[in-house]
């Protein structure tokens, strides 16, 4: 094992219902603006031509039920409740059928976002590192292996701050669906074992504060919650 200067984090993981071991997060790829609604309330228009991509870094993940103290630079911080899936072999340009035996497992997912430096970097053409890929912001309940879930659609997806329902759809109101996503992805990397996909969020979108609770769930699969803490 080649040794090297400083001592590295771990990979994050997520818990599997029914499994001892836990998968690891190796790579996190995120869908953007995959529900008409939310594309709209951003003042987006709607693109049903094919997905697009941004990615979060591994080691900004974080458990359900984790306290995340509010991220500095931002005075506009984001839920966005999602449905994640993840990868259980390799796959790379894959057809419908490989693309969807691709799908291990799917769980609850919250994609924090520093809303205000988003958008500032979206006017100025430039990307969204500093808005999407926060510390902390890829939150991820316990996963359930996708035979146990079944097909993907009529599930409901809410979410609650504090209790009041801010979001609410179904999985069907997804633009591009899980093995559409997935065929897609394939196209542009070998996806593997470790690969996180979060499928975007439906509208509803809005800012939380420090002291703040966030709860979420899925039909079918674990529920999720976010504290909000005071700021470093």
């Amino acid at each position: 094992m080649t040794a090297t200067l400083f001592d590295t984090p771990d990979f994050p993981s997520i818990p599997v219902q029914g499994e001892a071991a836990e998968y690891p997060v190796v790579r996190i790829f995120c869908v953007g603006r995959n529900y008409a609604a939310h594309a709209i309330e951003m003042g987006m228009e709607v693109d049903r031509d094919a997905p697009f991509y941004f990615t979060k870094t591994p080691t900004h993940a974080l458990p359900s039920g984790a306290t995340l103290p509010y991220p500095p630079g931002t005075e506009n911080f984001h839920y966005e409740m999602e449905l994640a899936l993840v990868i259980g072999r390799e796959v790379f340009r894959a057809d419908r059928e490989e693309a969807a035996a691709a799908i291990y497992a799917y769980g609850c997912a919250l994609d924090m976002t520093r809303r205000d430096l988003q958008q500032a970097a979206r006017v100025k053409q430039r990307p969204w590192d500093t808005g999407k890929d926060v510390e902390g912001s890829a939150v991820f309940a316990p996963l359930t292996k996708a035979e146990a879930f079944g097909e993907v659609g009529p599930q409901a997806i809410t979410l609650a701050v504090n209790g009041e329902t801010k979001q609410n759809a179904t999985l069907a109101d997804m633009i591009h669906g899980c093995v559409e996503v997935v065929m897609d992805l394939s196209k542009y990397y070998h996806l593997r074992p470790g690969d996180v996909i979060m499928t975007g969020t439906p509208e509803g979108v809005g800012a939380v504060v420090a002291g703040d609770a966030i709860t979420g769930a899925i039909d079918g699969l674990a529920p999720i919650s976010l504290n909000i803490g005071e700021a470093e």
